[in-house]
């Protein structure tokens, strides 16, 4: 049964979807060693001393070796280390690991996030990535960020979530929130969404899977990727 599990997997478009990405990656290198020289190792050592024995649930991103080189991965599948300057906003920008690879890379970059985890504020220090301290709420436009953008990003998002009900945001709040950041987004801007698995172990429900797609996102599991834009 497993055999023909795994055979079966092989005949589905995602699974080349995903072995392309890989192989991508590893054509297209982004060795993050000349990319950390700027880093003050003696500050980073310091905070990660003072974080080691911390129960705190964000303690575990005072590591920043493996958040660095997932980020790398994100970087690398955007395509961005390949890519002409651009002016990066990313929504929920946590410690700021993808924004100071795409800094290091020559992006102009700016976070967005609430100010919750003081670990977050010290790595963006050390990453020397601004942030705007902001949250994302249902139906609330962003605030006047004082420039356009061409990429919008935001990764393993919970800012869909209703809490204490447990409940998604549906078309109403996304269709909200992709029209405000569209007058933060230059012209032929692209948007792109990690999402988080829900609380039931979706990413979404088919009504807003349809909703994307209508939208004219490239939906892949957890990927939304506007890459032309959001239609209206």
């Amino acid at each position: 049964m497993k055999i023909w599990h795994k055979i079966g997997k092989l005949a589905q478009p995602l699974t080349y979807r995903r072995a392309w990405r890989r192989a991508q990656r590893f054509i297209f290198r982004l060795p993050l060693g000349p990319l950390r020289t700027d880093i003050d190792q003696e500050r980073l050592r310091e905070i990660q001393q003072r974080y080691a024995g911390s129960t705190a649930k964000y303690a575990k991103y005072a590591n920043v070796d493996p958040w660095l080189r997932l980020n790398r991965e994100r970087v690398q599948d955007l395509k961005l280390h390949r890519s002409a300057p651009k002016r990066v906003l990313d929504l929920g920008c946590g410690g700021g690991f993808f924004l100071f690879i795409l800094k290091k890379l020559g992006h102009s970059v700016l976070g967005l996030d609430i100010d919750q985890a003081p670990l977050f504020a010290e790595l963006l220090d050390v990453f020397d990535v601004p942030r705007v301290v902001w949250r994302i709420n249902a139906f609330e436009p962003l605030p006047d960020l004082g420039q356009k953008f061409d990429w919008i990003t935001a990764f393993s998002i919970n800012f869909n979530l209703h809490y204490p009900g447990e409940r998604l945001w549906g078309p109403a709040e996304w269709d909200f929130l992709l029209r405000d950041l569209q007058r933060h987004l230059a012209p032929a801007g692209k948007i792109f969404f990690g999402l988080n698995p829900s609380f039931g172990g979706n990413y979404y429900t088919p009504e807003l899977r349809d909703f994307f797609l209508r939208r004219g996102a490239d939906v892949e599991r957890a990927r939304i990727f506007f890459d032309r834009g959001v239609r209206f």
